[in-house]
């Protein structure tokens, strides 16, 4: 008989190369696996608990899909990831629906752990936190084929005040050049035409191995590749934006014109409580140089506002940064209190009313921005990666080299031919909404 397992995974996209991994584990081990919950003898909830809103979520999805030991066919419910490895003994206790937990760093532990629960054992402890697998290791691609995560690197060594990320993750470790450049070639050879690059921190690459940052130098092998159309880069510590990378983002054309960097803040005051390398004036000259540097780049960057002690004057701070720098991307988050970081016993915690209030006004703020920078490409052109079709006849959608998947924008495109996905075309921009774009083919 063939177990049927499936998977649902929350969180990141770090999270998401991990739930791509067991389950290239589980196929290439004889099980069947399905995208249909309600068919599935097992199902791994692979978890985020980054801040309380994901663990809030990662929770309500385990107890729905228990309903289905009731109501379906499902026999074994496990829990796998960052929730996992960080409250093991509260799920043991209190969530009898659990029938075993996998842990951040048990995911080449999969298959024994799926077959311990159906032959009735209970997978775990978990083990040591954080998983670097490697190009050997099979992996289930659960994203569009043209388009791929290749995580580089494992776990964070930054410590930053608020995050419980090195205590879930472990520390930095990155994977060898070749070992990356064996994935991308297998990845490209299915297929991928766009490679998004992650890990908690993409600019430490090669930090931990051979004492220096080497991002810039494991980009321009990865350019090299045949069939690789786009190399997008995700998750920059802005004080490791080294002058390299620069450089090899601005001469290599498979490199995309876009760096997510997230900030946090900008308020000296702030960025010191938080255990942030760097200051207002550092963040200003970089992106001044990206820019410079890098005509037409997309810039992302994420803020976390009602940080403890983070006063009305810190965040005005914040609003003019934002107000004088227009970024073209930017995620604006509340801050969480989480247990076990120097930042939930920090003095000046700030009401949830407040923090939600100013969330509201700095993403009014660039909503405006947004709105306002994608005016400004009217009638110029661009490359397009075709994602597919809408409902609309004749419109199709996909995203530019400034549109990171799930998180950025869209470019919806008229074209009198059917268009196919993974295609990039070049398309004149028509139009501009508040987050996306409006265009036809630059041929007509």
């Amino acid at each position: 008989m063939s177990w049927k397992v499936g998977l649902v995974s929350l969180g990141c996209p770090k999270n998401l190369v991990d739930s791509e991994t067991m389950l290239g584990l589980l196929a290439a081990d004889g099980f069947s696996i399905t995208g249909r919950e309600e068919e599935a003898d097992v199902l791994i909830v692979n978890t985020c608990s980054f801040i309380n809103d994901a663990k809030e979520e990662s929770i309500k999805t385990i107890l729905e899909l228990a309903r289905l030991k009731v109501e379906g066919r499902l026999k074994k419910l496990l829990v796998a990831g960052c929730l996992a490895q960080r409250y093991p003994d509260e799920l043991d206790r209190e969530m009898p629906e659990i029938d075993g937990l996998i842990g951040t760093g048990d995911v080449g532990e999969i298959v024994r752990a799926v077959r311990r629960a159906l032959s009735g054992g209970r997978p775990g402890p978990c083990g040591a936190p954080g998983t670097l697998s490697g190009a050997a290791v099979p992996r289930l691609l659960s994203t569009p084929a043209y388009t791929a995560y290749l995580k580089i690197a494992e776990g964070c060594d930054n410590r930053c005040a608020y995050c419980v990320i090195p205590a879930i993750r472990g520390p930095y470790r990155s994977r060898p050049v070749a070992d990356v450049l064996q994935e991308a070639s297998s990845l490209a050879a299915r297929g991928v035409r766009e490679m998004i690059l992650i890990a908690q921190d993409t600019t430490r690459y090669g930090l931990d191995r051979c004492g220096r940052p080497a991002l810039a130098g494991l980009l321009g092998e990865l350019a090299r590749l045949e069939g690789v159309a786009w190399l997008r880069l995700m998750y920059a510590y802005p004080a490791l934006v080294t002058g390299a990378l620069i450089e090899v983002m601005a001469a290599e054309p498979k490199i995309c014109r876009y760096l997510d960097i997230p900030l946090q803040h900008v308020s000296d005051t702030i960025l010191t409580k938080m255990n942030r390398r760097g200051s207002r004036k550092e963040i200003t000259a970089l992106v001044r140089r990206l820019r410079s540097a890098v005509p037409e780049i997309t810039l992302r960057t994420s803020f976390i506002v009602g940080f403890p002690g983070e006063t009305e004057a810190d965040f005005r701070e914040l609003l003019e940064f934002m107000e004088t720098v227009r970024f073209d991307r930017v995620g604006v988050f509340t801050y969480s209190s989480e247990e076990g970081t120097p930042a939930a016993g920090m003095p000046g915690q700030v009401p949830e009313e407040v923090k939600a209030a100013r969330k509201e006004r700095a993403m009014l703020l660039q909503r405006e921005i947004s709105l306002e920078r994608n005016r400004a490409r009217v009638g110029r052109e661009m490359t397009v990666l075709v994602e597919g079709r809408t409902g609309k006849e004749g419109v199709f959608h996909g995203r530019g080299e400034g549109d990171a998947p799930e998180i950025d924008g869209k470019v919806y495109v008229r074209s009198d031919r059917d268009l196919d996905a993974g295609e990039l075309v070049r398309v004149r921009v028509t139009g501009a909404r508040e987050y996306d774009l409006e265009g036809e083919p630059a041929d007509g």
